[in-house]
Order: structure tokens, then C-alpha cells, then sequence
């Protein structure tokens, strides 16, 4: 006997009894991101190289440890997407779309070779939102406002908001300088990790997780302390905004994001329900980004969110898959016009979700199936039905008799069984 191939470690299938909460996470993201008037862009999910070394840096744990990257048979360096930020600004370049403002987002597998554990995979799954070309803090507001609405529809509130400001590129290198004298004042007390990246990110020192330097990390200099007037009135706006607006947030001078291309404001909604893995969703202004990939220099704020994080924290309950009708076909020649049938109904009633039984059997092996198909009803097709051009009803979640109808009646008798389960269907 062969040897069973297994998934890679780290990258799971979504089977379809789970595909219904995906699915449901996916409709409601999109119906939020079309009402806030933005476009789908989708890109591949193979890049080379370069981009994502050239935009989120050489000496992030991304590209250093994490990126899926290899030699293809032609000689170039290519990298499965370990984000998705670098690949619109890419497209937005290469095909002309900044020539004036873009509300663009995405959504697909991205790919980290990480440890995997709860919340953190190998394959992982993100909704991203990118904006091109507005500099004001209103559009900052608008992409967290965008956040909170997607969390309303999907029945979440155990969500906490936090903010901070890096600065622009000089207010940051005047702060890291300082950053560092701090740090190497008290270098005793950093581990291995933060030695490394105190010559080469010492930002993201401030975003260990190690519990033995947090005193040490909360005695730190505040990047706030050394933001310029520009860029504290940019904060201070989207404060006042997010004030306006009633969302509770908190300021934490520590938040800091762990790509280099963030600048301004950055925002992480976190939750406590999930453990070390608390962050579903981040992001941040990126102004120089686009610049730094060959565009000309164009003001830019997104975010994504995690899938797997966001599945763990809604309640399933309620989101099954929906069938509505599931049809048995008894007697010979009733069985030979069964799937001609089905077609013809779904013709007749696009909205209508029905299973039409193949492979034989008897009247109640048939409905045994079809209870357990979760069909709200069973049709019924004899041979008699078929002489008289009629169908049986049986619910099969509800009380009731079975019933007898034409075609042309089913959509009015159906919907007596409705709710959503039938919502479209005609019933004139």
C-alpha cells in the first residue's frame, strides 16, 4: 500500500464543514468594504525576491527567517507573499493606478515559514485595505472607522483599539539614537534576540514579548516625546476624530510594527481571547513606501487582518451550510428524470440551494439522507408525480404533512417554510 501524503506542517485544508464560517467571514468583509466604496485588487501570490527585501526590510525576522524563498528554473529569486502590501503597491505602480487616489483591497493566502502554533500558521489567510494618495488623518480614521464596522457585523466586541505615532523618517532616526544609548545603558538586560536588533531595528526591541525586560522596555524613551509639529498635529487629529466617533482606544507609545516601511500613525485591535496571538488586525500609514519601490512619492495607509484569528472569535452557532431542498426520486422512471427535474427547478428558482439524490436506493434510505443533508425540505418524486407533473413536500425541520403541489405552485409552497432559507425566490 502507497505511503499517505500529508498537508505541510503549518498549512491546513479548510474542509467543507468549516468552509460556511469562512464563507460568512468573507460575504461580510466584502459587503463592508463595498460600502465604504472600495475595489478588489488581486494579485499573485508569487513575487520576486527583491520586493519584499526592498520593503520590508533585509533585517525583519520576515525576510531573514521567515520568507518562502527560491531559485525557479529560469535563474530568478522568487518569494512565495509573505504580506500583502508590497504586492499592491507594486501593481498600483506597474499598472498606472496613482494617478489619483485608490480605495483598494485584497484578500488570499499569504506564506511565513514560523513556528506553527495557535494563531500563527505557515499558510495564513489576511483581508487587507491599501490607500494611495490621501495625506489628511481623516482617511487614517476612515480605514479604523472601516474596522469597527466589519467587527459590528461579524457580532464582535471583545476588540481593543490601540494607537500610536512612529514619526516621519527624521523624528524616528533622531528617536533611535536615543533608543539606543538607552538600551545599551541597560544591555544587561537584554536577551539575544534584542542584542541583534539594537544594531539593525532597535524599534522593534519595544515589542519584545519577553517578560524579564518589561520594566527595563516601560522605562524606555517615547517616540511620542519626539514628534515634530507636523506629525503630533496628524496624531492629535486622528485622536479627536476617534473621540468624535466613540471609538475607545488607547495610546501605546511601545506599539511598534514589525516592517520597516511604517510611519505616522500605527494601530493594532487586539484581543485577549486568544492568548500570546492577540493582534487580528494591524496597520498604519506607509508614506514612503511607493517611493521607495520606483513610484513617485504618494501618501499611502492600510491594514490587514488575519482570518484564522478572526474565525476563532466568532460564534459559530448559527452558520451552517443552507440547503433548502433535497430531492427524492422513488420508482424507476422517476429516477431517470430526477436530475432533469432539478435542473429545470433551478432554472426556475435561481436563489433555491438543492441536492438532488444519485446513486439508487429505497424510499428510506433516500430520506434518511436527506434529513441529514440539513435540508429544510424533502421534495418527492414518484412515478405518479411525474404522470401528473406534481411534487411532494415533506418538511423536515418543521411539523408538517407532506403535501402535493404543481410546478408552477412550488415556489408559493415553498415559501410557506421560509425565512431566509427561501429569501429570493419568487413568489408570484
Amino acid at each position: 500500500m502507497a505511503k499517505k501524503i500529508q498537508a505541510i506542517r503549518g498549512m491546513h485544508d479548510i474542509l467543507p464543514e468549516h468552509s460556511p464560517i469562512w464563507q460568512h467571514l468573507e460575504d461580510q468583509a466584502r459587503a463592508v468594504l463595498e460600502r465604504y466604496g472600495y475595489r478588489e485588487l488581486r494579485t499573485p501570490l508569487v513575487e520576486v525576491t527583491e520586493l519584499f527585501k526592498r520593503s520590508i526590510g533585509e533585517v525583519t525576522d520576515i525576510v531573514e527567517k521567515e520568507m518562502y524563498s527560491f531559485e525557479d528554473r529560469g535563474g530568478d529569486t522568487l518569494a512565495l507573499r509573505p504580506e500583502g502590501t508590497a504586492s499592491c503597491v507594486r501593481a498600483a505602480i506597474e499598472h498606472g493606478l496613482l494617478e489619483q487616489p485608490q480605495r483598494i483591497w485584497y484578500r488570499g493566502p499569504m506564506f511565513r515559514r514560523e513556528r506553527p502554533q495557535r494563531g500563527r500558521y505557515r499558510q495564513f489567510h489576511q483581508i487587507g485595505v491599501e490607500v494611495f494618495g490621501l495625506d489628511g488623518p481623516d482617511i487614517d480614521l476612515e480605514v479604523i472607522l472601516l474596522t469597527r464596522a466589519l467587527w459590528q457585523a461579524l457580532g464582535l466586541g471583545n476588540l481593543r483599539l490601540e494607537i500610536n505615532s512612529l514619526g516621519d523618517a527624521n523624528e524616528r532616526a533622531r528617536y533611535r539614537d536615543r533608543l539606543v544609548s538607552y538600551f545599551e545603558a541597560h544591555s544587561d538586560q537584554l536577551d539575544g534576540d534584542s542584542h541583534k536588533r539594537l544594531s539593525t531595528n532597535p524599534l522593534r526591541v519595544l515589542d519584545s514579548k519577553n517578560p524579564n525586560m518589561q520594566a527595563m522596555i516601560a522605562g524606555a524613551p517615547s517616540l511620542l516625546d519626539h514628534l515634530g509639529e507636523t506629525t503630533r498635529t496628524h496624531f492629535d487629529n486622528l485622536c479627536a476624530g476617534l473621540d468624535a466617533a466613540g471609538i475607545h482606544y488607547q495610546v501605546n507609545p511601545r506599539l511598534v510594527r514589525g516592517l520597516d516601511y511604517y510611519n505616522r500613525s500605527v494601530f493594532e485591535w487586539i484581543t485577549d481571547a486568544l492568548g500570546a496571538q492577540g493582534t487580528v488586525c494591524a496597520g498604519g500609514r506607509y508614506d514612503g513606501l511607493v517611493a521607495q519601490l520606483g513610484g513617485r512619492p504618494t501618501p499611502a495607509v492600510g491594514f490587514a487582518m488575519g482570518l484564522e484569528r478572526l474565525i476563532e472569535l466568532i460564534d459559530v452557532g448559527g452558520i451552517k451550510p443552507r440547503l433548502d431542498a433535497y430531492l427524492v426520486a422513488v420508482g424507476e422512471r422517476a429516477q431517470a428524470s430526477a436530475l432533469l427535474l432539478a435542473e429545470q427547478l433551478r432554472q426556475q428558482m435561481p436563489e433555491l440551494r438543492l441536492l438532488c439524490h444519485c446513486g439508487g436506493g429505497s424510499f428510506k434510505s433516500q430520506f434518511k439522507k436527506a434529513d441529514r443533508s440539513g435540508a429544510r425540505v424533502a421534495l418527492v418524486l414518484g412515478d405518479d408525480e411525474l404522470d401528473q407533473g406534481t411534487l411532494g413536500i415533506k418538511p423536515l425541520r418543521d411539523k408538517g404533512e407532506q403535501q402535493r403541489v404543481t410546478l408552477d405552485a412550488l415556489p408559493r409552497a415553498l415559501s410557506a417554510y421560509a425565512s431566509a432559507a427561501f429569501a429570493g425566490i419568487d413568489n408570484n
